[in-house]
């Protein structure tokens, strides 16, 4: 029996990388494979203002950087956090406290990404630089999965949060505010 925030990936339909999906009313959907499902207790979304984020990150030691060193959320060479949401700032500063790595973010909330339910667009995910430190610490730490549909390995964390490896960046899904 699904609850009625529960989604299941089913399994492999065709090479395009598609899985079944049971929603809430136990009907089966096609996704894409890359697409990310929550896990069954994902905590209520409260979004963030761009003011709220940055204190915080700040505060936590967490840098970011965009192209146009700017964070207005409809430039695609911005970086913004404006209604990104407060698991995903919190989950970045857990992984922060966990690793001891330096963050440096490079993608937020700007235009530019996919618009999926789990995506940049909808508060859920960051990119960051992945450097020597942050490259290990998640390899050693969290369960590899395998491939995205789109081709780039992935990782999952206990928390059910995920790590793309997107070569130049790790590509972070947060569904919860832990590492």
């Amino acid at each position: 029996m699904f609850t009625h925030s529960s989604r299941r990936r089913l399994g492999t339909l065709a090479a395009g990388g598609a899985v079944l999906v049971a929603g809430a009313s136990g009907v089966l959907t096609a996704a894409p494979a890359h697409a990310a499902t929550a896990p069954a207790s994902a905590a209520k979304v409260v979004k963030l203002t761009q003011a709220q984020a940055a204190h915080r990150l700040r505060a936590a030691g967490i840098k970011w950087w965009s192209q146009g060193h700017c964070t207005t959320r409809s430039n695609p060479q911005c970086t913004s956090f404006e209604k990104i949401n407060k698991s995903t700032v919190q989950g970045i500063i857990a992984f922060k406290k966990a690793g001891r790595c330096a963050i440096t973010i490079t993608g937020g909330t700007e235009v530019g990404h996919a618009t999926m339910k789990y995506s940049h667009h909808n508060g859920y995910k960051l990119d960051i630089v992945p450097t020597g430190c942050v490259s290990r610490y998640i390899r050693a730490k969290f369960t590899y999965i395998g491939h995205r549909g789109d081709g780039y390995p992935q990782w999952k964390a206990p928390s059910g949060n995920l790590y793309c490896n997107e070569g130049s960046h790790w590509d972070i899904t947060y569904f919860r505010g832990k590492a």
